[in-house]
């Protein structure tokens, strides 16, 4: 069991409880916090919300994923010989996060670090060059082209692969299992439409670019391996939606805390990298872009003082989670960079999911926003134009930040 501290921790940083320091997104949601617990809703979802429970069962063998496309996919049947990893389970999903995990190493990111800042150099010129900017749109070019050089998404046949990744989490309906997913025909054609572009525009020409000649990638590894052009493109869906649609919304999330608090600014762009890394991480806490994840019980599952049957389908809050006062302390809902954690805790809690599934871009995602956004903001003139619009989409399970237009004075 997590040791909880014996005191509530006190915030070594300036933040007061101030409205800046208070979730910014929470208005987004679509449903009040639950009371705590684990409890059986009236649609039959177990829903979790305890820090030490939704741990457990990420951490379990006894459960698989379910819940953005895991279920649909495997109705696909024998079109596809390899899961694609976010949705594998046991052996087969240990050996592919075991050969996939040099790209996503503290030692192959520190590779990546002349290109991010090149990158994050050019957006910030943009920026002073034009005046002003939507962050949203700046943030999404730095996600896109950092995770296009992992998975090797580097031959497109037409710019815009950002819109055509974001467009799989955009056509409506509900990601949770059993819920009403029913998508008008325009909104289903769209996404077919949407799928067979992204295809043929940017993931054919990565295959065809490296079945000549391998590069030190996702999708070369994956030919490596003998996957058909379906593996790769279903592979391509879920690193893309992972690594580009969700960095692009911490980035925003982020900043719009830095921006409405000058000092915490001035603490992040003025501190050691340990530093900016431990507000960035506190920031995810408090502000997780994906807000629940789904397991199936695959044999029967003790959790939260409940016994829950095979087949059962647990929802698993990570917000709720990452504000269980028990282990992050009574001032769980506001921001306090570098709080005093359990042991086994880590700061961002639960915001990259646990156990097996832990997102493996991890360190990659938060290392590239910490690189743009020092940048970013180290200029004093840099200043918000217009709020974002704010919003919750419920086939990512995340908010998501529109129109948040910057200036550099």
């Amino acid at each position: 069991m997590t040791d909880s501290p014996k005191t509530p921790p006190t915030c070594p940083f300036h933040v007061q409880s101030t409205e800046a320091s208070q979730s910014l997104t929470r208005r987004a949601m679509t449903s009040p916090p639950l009371a705590g617990g684990t409890r059986l809703d009236e649609r039959g979802i177990y829903r979790v919300q305890e820090f030490q429970s939704v741990r457990d069962v990420l951490r379990s063998e006894a459960v698989v994923q379910a819940g953005f496309m895991a279920e649909a996919t495997d109705q696909l049947g024998g079109l596809m010989r390899n899961r694609p990893v976010l949705f594998a389970d046991g052996e087969e999903h240990h050996a592919m996060r075991r050969d996939t995990a040099k790209y996503f190493t503290p030692v192959q990111v520190g590779g990546y670090g002349p290109m991010i800042a090149a990158l994050a150099d050019e957006l910030v010129g943009e920026l002073a060059t034009t005046g002003q900017a939507d962050l949203d749109d700046l943030s999404l070019r730095l996600a896109v082209d950092v995770a296009a050089q992992v998975v090797g998404l580097t031959s497109s046949l037409a710019p815009g692969m950002g819109k055509r990744v974001g467009s799989f989490i955009t056509g409506g309906g509900d990601s949770e299992p059993g819920s009403d997913q029913t998508q008008t025909r325009m909104q289903a054609l769209a996404q077919q439409a949407n799928l067979a572009l992204f295809y043929m525009l940017d993931v054919k020409p990565a295959i065809l670019s490296r079945r000549k000649r391998r590069r030190d990638d996702l999708i070369s590894h994956l030919l490596d391996q003998d996957y058909n052009d379906l593996e790769i493109l279903t592979e391509c869906i879920t690193y893309g939606t992972a690594g580009m649609v969700t960095t692009r919304e911490f980035i925003s999330v982020a900043a719009w805390h830095l921006l409405h608090d000058a000092e915490l600014r001035a603490d992040y762009v003025h501190g050691t990298e340990t530093r900016r890394i431990g507000i960035l991480h506190e920031i995810l806490r408090l502000e997780p872009v994906i807000t629940t994840l789904y397991r199936r019980v695959a044999q029967e599952l003790r959790v939260g003082g409940q016994t829950l049957p095979e087949g059962s389908l647990i929802a698993l809050s990570v917000q709720g989670a990452n504000n269980d006062q028990s282990v992050v302390g009574e001032n769980a809902g506001e921001l306090c960079p570098g709080r005093d954690l359990p042991r086994g805790v880590q700061a961002p809690a639960m915001s990259f999911g646990d156990g097996h599934h832990r997102c493996p871009g991890a360190y990659l995602a938060v290392r590239e926003s910490d690189v743009f956004l020092r940048r970013l903001l180290i200029w004093p003139g840099v200043h918000i134009v217009r709020e974002p619009t704010l919003s919750f989409n419920e086939v990512s399970k995340g908010y998501e930040l529109r129109g948040f237009t910057i200036g550099m004075r």
